[in-house]
């Protein structure tokens, strides 16, 4: 059988892992690219492992970036990400990644799509899927982005090269609005009747925010047992299916789960709550200002996604939240917020402040490392694509 042969590279970004290509090598046609980019991560995989294609069989490694160089004034870089349904022949749109936003710089540059001096480079990219820009600064050496560094991130083995990503007001990415309900709490009912607190907030990335207690839960479960406790999982995607009609991203609460599995995000929070790490380890209360389990795409992510830590770190600085509530005192506006993971401690800063009535969003800055894995061409089988 006739394989085609695609240009891509395999990079990680950030804790996530993904396949990225150039525009210039992929059709216009959208339905002919989702059909490159399902065969090249193996999707869809009724048994959940994508083992005939790049994936890993969770969300976090089942990922495709388009990257091409921008007309728009001041910008250098158009990154789309597409997050790849992993039981179904679907792409996703609906929202970008944080994660492999970290690689994109480094990715522009190490291809040659534009010319930086060694030292700091600064790279602005916009983000097709929200419309926002954000910055990415990263060390160059020999016109090469730096792999090898001290710098160390939650949930991934060794250390790497800095990368600082300033997300420039992200506020509104989803639904045009920081607070798609003009509230800062709402109150959900859920098909059992139980009416649960929520705060829907929208900044890099739509999400909704409920105390774990409220469902019986701490937010230091291991990822793995609360997937395996199908009620509860049941009921979260019963709670952001019923919050994301409320911030408009849906008629009902069947549309939004079927339109998006990852916008809006749903966490479950808690007070800084001692729990186990993913390493064997132990993070403690200390070490942390806000303990979260976050699920996307059906899943409870093992660390966070990190636009969705970047919004948990923006609705902790907005006095009367849930997230503002459950924190650590002193956390949000200005300090930056330790987000407490399955994977360790997580540092956000997001740049809040009050604006007449409501509020505004200057920037929220992370820090990740990046690695590009394999490079050269990624083989479709030809039965799979969509004809000329």
């Amino acid at each position: 059988m006739a394989q085609r042969a695609v240009p891509a590279a395999f990079i990680r970004g950030g804790t996530s892992k993904g396949v990225f290509f150039h525009d210039r090598d992929l059709p216009a046609e959208p339905g002919a690219r989702d059909a490159i980019f399902l065969a090249a991560i193996g999707s869809p995989d009724p048994h959940g492992r994508q083992l005939d294609g790049m994936g890993g069989g969770v969300s976090s490694l089942s990922k495709v970036v388009v990257i091409a160089p921008s007309d728009r004034p001041g910008i250098d870089i158009d990154y789309t990400f597409g997050q790849v349904v992993i039981g179904a022949a679907e792409v996703d749109y609906g929202a970008t990644c944080g994660n492999l936003s970290s690689a994109v710089g480094p990715f522009a540059v190490d291809e040659g799509l534009i010319a930086v001096e060694d030292g700091e480079a600064l790279v602005r990219v916009h983000n097709t899927n929200t419309d926002k820009v954000f910055e990415s600064r990263f060390p160059v050496a020999g016109g090469r982005a730096e792999v090898a560094g001290d710098f160390a991130i939650p949930g991934v083995a060794g250390t790497g090269a800095r990368i600082r990503l300033d997300y420039l007001d992200p506020g509104g990415a989803g639904t045009g609005k920081l607070l798609p309900t003009d509230s800062l709490i709402d109150h959900v009912e859920l098909p059992d009747g139980a009416v649960v607190e929520v705060s829907c907030v929208d900044a890099t990335n739509a999400c909704v925010f409920a105390a774990a207690a409220d469902f019986g839960l701490t937010a230091a479960e291991p990822p793995a047992a609360l997937e395996a406790d199908v009620e509860a999982m049941a009921r979260l995607e019963q709670l952001r299916a019923l919050a994301g009609v409320r911030m408009g991203l849906g008629a009902t609460a069947a549309e939004v789960s079927e339109r998006s599995r990852s916008s809006p995000k749903l966490a479950i929070l808690a007070p800084p709550t001692r729990a186990p790490t993913l390493d064997g380890g132990e993070l403690t209360a200390e070490a942390q200002d806000l303990t979260v389990r976050m699920v996307s795409m059906g899943q409870v992510h093992r660390a966070v996604p990190l636009t969705g830590g970047m919004c948990l770190a923006v609705a902790a600085g907005l006095d009367g939240s849930i997230a503002h509530r459950l924190a650590r005192a002193g956390c949000g506006s200005e300090a930056d917020l330790r987000l407490g993971t399955p994977s360790g401690a997580l540092p956000v800063g997001a740049r809040v402040r009050r604006e007449g009535n409501g509020w505004a969003v200057e920037r929220v800055v992370v820090y990740r490392t990046a690695r590009r894995l394999m490079q050269g061409q990624v083989l479709v089988p030809e039965s799979r694509l969509l004809p000329a």
